[in-house]
């Protein structure tokens, strides 16, 4: 493979200082890519491709009333993050979730960081993902966030910015697992001299972490994943990570609260259950408080869990920190209840709420990104520069009729990452979301996690729903030692 055509573009490259120029932590690899023609490489492109249909490793797309079953596209060219890099990444990770979850413990029970006027009170009761009936709640070991990704992006001087929360419940980690098997199978010449930090220890520490928060901490613990069903955009991920773990998969009718507890329908009559690892939204879990038409969720559960007779991950109610207007807060709950600077930094961000931001938003629609404050996925989003005078006409007219739900933030020159596109290698844009795990015991940072990559030529969308793919990525320690 040649890459010295490959255009950087004039953005911050991933391989490459300057064209030509590679960076220190990718010369091996390269150097073991050069040694397969484009031919070669497309052939094995296609292998993986192949490799991930075998597998079952789909999504749904929303929207698509066929209900389209897709490959998640995987591009196999990895990113490569240099090791002491990631250590830093680590330690701010680490920083934000412990901040996170010291938030949800306190706006759910004295909130103070309110009272002390750190966040204004109607940003918390004006959040859709707040919720009341939560107010007073004791998760097992007092914590809230248990699984989190963390979505990460790096700007054109190569600086790496928070751009969002998931607490709820945070998707795409089956694919950072395949995504590294297929590369060992398609590429297994490729590890040889390079020392890769490894993934596939995550199921387990997945599943102790989850153990952990039993009411009665047992290695024994019955811990199920609760799955909205086959029609979830995310079901594989569901399925696979209770393969993984050697649990049950358990859909809301399959668990009842009988005399006080939780406990599943098997065969052999009703068994007792630990722990949740939920894969619904707060709104379908309990229709006796949240929802009252689910029939995706447990009648009673909440009583239970108030109870301390059952563990839930996450949390109920940790939706309310992936409000992106209280995203723009992070900051300042990490100097407000660590006393410390955040070491990865928030994009810039507007709250639309807030009258002198939002006039200037208003007046500069086309050099901002704005979002909506509880979409995802790539949905309830503008894009600017991109945009016509027509969408951003829309959306000012939007950000009027409700000015709490819309944040704006400076539209950054995203990193790219050199990219096979059909049969040629260009540079797309891509962002990462590592995962946390936080149990009774320790927090576990996965090292590296889903590197998201927007396919669409010039595209800063990086889901899958708006055509983007996926990318292995490498925390590379040195080299000359094994993958």
């Amino acid at each position: 493979m040649q890459l010295q055509h490959y255009d950087v573009g004039g953005f911050f490259d991933e391989y490459f200082v300057e064209p030509g120029k590679p960076r220190a932590h990718v010369q091996h690899l390269l150097a073991s890519l050069q040694q397969l023609s484009e031919e070669e490489l497309t052939y094995r492109r296609r292998a993986a491709e192949a490799m991930l249909l075998n597998m079952g490793i789909t999504f749904n797309v929303y929207g698509d009333e066929q209900g389209t079953e897709k490959i998640m596209p995987f591009d196999v060219l990895p990113r490569i993050v240099a090791g002491d890099e990631w250590d830093a990444l680590d330690k701010g990770l680490r920083q934000r979730v412990r901040a996170l979850n010291l938030f949800l413990q306190d706006i759910y029970g004295p909130q103070q960081i309110v009272k002390d006027g750190v966040i204004p009170e109607h940003v918390i009761q004006s959040a859709k993902s707040f919720r009341p009936e939560c107010v007073g709640l004791r998760p097992p070991r007092g914590i809230w966030c248990h699984i989190n990704g963390i979505d990460l992006v790096r700007d054109g001087n190569g600086r790496m910015f928070v751009l969002e929360d998931n607490l709820r419940c945070p998707s795409g980690v089956s694919y950072v697992l395949e995504n590294r098997e297929i590369m060992k199978r398609t590429f297994p010449q490729v590890f040889r001299g390079l020392n890769v930090r490894p993934v596939d220890d995550y199921p387990g520490q997945l599943l102790a972490m989850l153990q952990s928060l039993a009411p009665s901490y047992a290695p024994s613990a019955q811990v199920v994943v609760l799955t909205p069903g086959t029609a979830n955009s995310a079901y594989f991920e569901h399925s696979f990570l209770a393969r993984q773990m050697g649990v049950p998969l358990v859909e809301g009718r399959d668990l009842v609260v009988h005399d006080r507890y939780v406990k599943m329908r098997t065969t052999r009559g009703l068994v007792p259950v630990d722990v949740i690892y939920r894969r619904i939204d707060d709104d379908f879990l309990d229709p006796q408080v949240f929802r009252p038409d689910s029939r995706l969720g447990i009648p009673g559960v909440m009583e239970v869990y108030r109870a301390g007779r059952v563990a839930i991950a996450n949390a109920p109610g940790t939706g309310v920190a992936d409000d992106k207007v209280v995203y723009a807060y992070v900051p300042k709950m990490i100097r407000y209840y660590l006393e410390q600077d955040a070491i990865i930094p928030n994009v810039e961000t507007f709250l639309c709420w807030d009258d002198a931001d939002r006039e200037h938003v208003l007046a500069n629609l086309h050099k901002f990104v704005v979002k909506s404050a509880n979409e995802a996925g790539g949905y309830g989003m503008l894009i600017g520069p991109h945009a016509t005078q027509a969408e951003r006409d829309d959306f000012a007219d939007r950000i009027q009729a409700d000015p709490r739900n819309f944040i704006a933030q400076p539209t950054l020159d995203l990193s790219r990452a050199p990219t096979l596109c059909d049969d040629a290698v260009e540079g797309r844009h891509v962002d990462l979301r590592p995962y946390v795990l936080s149990g009774a015991k320790d927090v576990f940072v996965l090292p590296g996690g889903l590197t998201r990559v927007a396919l669409v030529k010039g595209s800063l969308v990086v889901n899958s729903s708006q055509g983007g793919g996926s990318k292995d990525t490498w925390i590379v320690d040195n080299v000359g030692g094994a993958a």
